[in-house]
């Protein structure tokens, strides 16, 4: 039973972005490691953009 764990940021993704995640990292592990879909578990967790990280610095996303 595979599971899938997708970390992204909480900036404004939508459903259908979330859809698609999902979609795309099940069909990942049918076509790579011949996994039953039906038994293929996705997880999107939204971390906070205050509580992300990246090059030594507190990311706070970009401004629009």
């Amino acid at each position: 039973m595979p599971y899938i764990n997708i970390r992204i940021t909480d900036e404004q993704v939508t459903q259908q972005q979330k859809r698609k995640l999902i979609e795309g990292a099940t069909q990942l592990v049918v076509d790579v490691l011949d996994k039953n879909p039906k038994t293929t578990h996705v997880v999107i967790d939204e971390v906070p953009i205050s509580n992300w990280g990246v090059d030594g610095k507190q990311y706070l996303g970009t401004k629009k």
